[in-house]
């Protein structure tokens, strides 16, 4: 008998650990895996909002572990993936989506937010990584979430997050050649342009659609279940021929820079 292919997408009986997940894309993304069947650890560092994404979920039938987390602290990650394994026995999917993305102009920025920029994105990425890693069977998903930026310059003076999320597309490229062939566990990237979030409708917006409509051939921000799609085809089986990869979904901004 064939086979749905849809089925693939589906993410029974797996565990999904989420970073950022209290507002944003993250938050959208927990919203996704829990509709594809995911039981869900949610880890952010604004526990009330992460509360109350968890209680919204857990009223729709998902299992959902919270865990208050900063990604910068190496004991943090751990003890987040401690806590998932502790609650559900494993961990299956990790999708690293903690992240920071202000503009500053190089020469006159404060070194610290150099040093904090890329300490969550790409630092925070990294230990996460390596906390979860020994609890994923094989057959496992890491997505670590980059951006376009980590391919194509941006508009605004961004050093630190282009910087960043071109170093989450180094680290997944060798975590995948560490660990897809010797443990089983696939890490690709997921490269979103500019989607509506919390981010992205801040002070600014206007001048930041604007953009977006004149360098992108889609000309406009993406909406949440245009990425979600994406996000599941990485976490899921339906990806299992990938690995090492980056997925560009950016409304066609990288196509004409």
């Amino acid at each position: 008998m064939t086979r749905n292919p849809l089925d693939r997408f589906r993410l029974d009986d797996k565990v999904v650990v989420i970073t950022g997940a209290s507002s944003g894309l993250g938050a959208g993304f927990a919203r996704a895996t829990a509709a594809a069947g995911a039981t869900l650890v949610l880890a952010a560092r604004r526990e009330d909002r992460l509360n109350g994404l968890a209680e919204e979920l857990r009223a729709g039938g998902t299992q959902v572990l919270t865990k208050r987390t900063d990604v910068v602290e190496q004991s943090d990650c751990e003890a987040l993936a401690a806590a998932a394994v502790e609650e559900f026995g494993r961990i299956d999917v990790l999708v690293n989506n903690a992240g920071m993305g202000p503009a500053g102009v190089a020469l006159r920025e404060d070194p610290e937010v150099f040093r904090n920029v890329i300490d969550v994105n790409l630092n925070g990425s990294y230990w996460m990584a390596r906390a979860c890693a020994p609890h994923m069977p094989e057959g496992s998903s890491i997505v670590n979430i980059s951006s376009v930026h980590g391919h194509a310059s941006s508009r605004y003076p961004q050093a630190h997050y282009a910087a960043s999320k071109a170093g989450v597309l180094g680290l997944t490229r060798d975590l995948a050649q560490q660990w897809s062939a010797r443990k089983g566990i696939r890490v690709n990237a997921l490269c979103p342009g500019y989607f509506e979030s919390e981010m992205t409708l801040a002070d600014g917006a206007d001048l930041l659609q604007e953009m977006v409509a004149d360098n992108s051939i889609l000309g406009r921000f993406g909406e949440q279940h245009e990425l979600d799609s994406a996000l599941l085809f990485l976490a899921s089986p339906a990806s299992s021929y990938m690995t090492g990869g980056s997925l560009i979904i950016d409304g066609g901004l990288s196509a004409i820079v």
